[in-house]
């Protein structure tokens, strides 16, 4: 399985910006509004390992600040993001993952690894005050999982979705299954998972992946500011309480859901198919998938 290391020092010196240090992330703060970028753009914000251990680090300093009352989760560069870093990342899904030769303790490893991936994106869905997903370019796999723990999504014209990780032979685990139901309903959910196909802006919109689409990445910043101000200007008691009412009526079905898949998947993630589609990936080439 693979392991985090500590990400290096890397001040964020934005102005008003809380104490914080990341490779892949920064925030800004204006006003009381927080933004949670997504700061990887060379990478086209690929999700290794110093995504997942920062993410609830960034989680925690917006939802520990009281000056802050909304949070915009945005991405610098061209693309949201282009999901999971199958390089970085190629240790989970490796069929020797978990360093023995017992399956059963493989499995284990897997589990408690992907477990641990979830709680990162979790830590979106947990925070107390509302989250504004403000979306461009590809959003794929890991980043669709991102923004259904947000609570509204806004896009711009140029973005893409995709819930692709049948295309990788896995089954996505990290909550999209268990979050986009209650914000798509069942039946686009498995249209979306199923054919792995990608959907634009309007389709995202027409479906109620996203609550608005905008022109470009100027205007979609200037939405998501003048929304979180709108919501930053009410009262952040009343505000919060409103989150947490919202959220009582799914939280179980979603940790049951979660906890199901990461069980499914230690079982299951050792299989020929996932091996072709990590050889297919190396080479360029689409997967011939066997079904075993």
């Amino acid at each position: 399985m693979p392991h985090d290391a500590p990400a290096s020092p890397a001040a964020d010196t934005d102005a008003g910006a809380p104490a914080f240090h990341s490779e892949v992330l920064s925030i800004e703060v204006d006003g009381h509004v927080a933004t949670v970028w997504l700061d990887r753009p060379e990478k086209r914000n690929a999700l290794g390992p110093a995504f997942w251990q920062d993410l609830p680090r960034a989680m925690a300093v917006v939802a520990d600040d009281p000056a802050v009352r909304a949070v915009v989760v945005a991405a610098r560069g061209p693309h949201f993001s282009v999901g999971l870093d199958l390089t970085a990342m190629g240790g989970l899904v490796s069929p020797g993952a978990g360093g023995s030769s017992s399956m059963a303790s493989r499995a284990a490893a897997t589990r408690s690894e992907i477990l641990r991936l979830q709680a990162s994106v979790t830590s979106v869905a947990a925070c107390p005050k509302p989250v504004i997903a403000a979306v461009h370019g590809y959003c794929i796999g890991g980043g669709v999982d991102l923004i259904a723990a947000c609570d509204i999504r806004l896009a711009a014209a140029d973005a893409v979705f995709s819930v692709r990780e049948t295309k990788v032979a896995i089954v996505a685990d990290l909550g999209s299954l268990q979050r986009l139901p209650g914000i798509i309903g069942r039946g686009h959910v498995a249209e979306l998972a199923f054919t792995g196909m990608d959907i634009d802006a309007a389709r995202a919109a027409e479906i109620g992946l996203v609550n608005h689409v905008v022109a470009d990445e100027a205007a979609l910043a200037a939405a998501a500011s003048e929304l979180a101000s709108r919501i930053a200007a009410n009262s952040p008691l009343a505000v919060q309480g409103t989150k947490a009412v919202l959220a009582v009526a799914d939280r179980q079905r979603v940790a049951d859901g979660l906890d199901y898949v990461a069980a499914w998947n230690a079982g299951f993630f050792a299989s020929d198919d996932l091996t072709e589609a990590m050889v297919a990936f190396g080479e360029k080439r689409p997967a011939r998938f066997s079904g075993t």
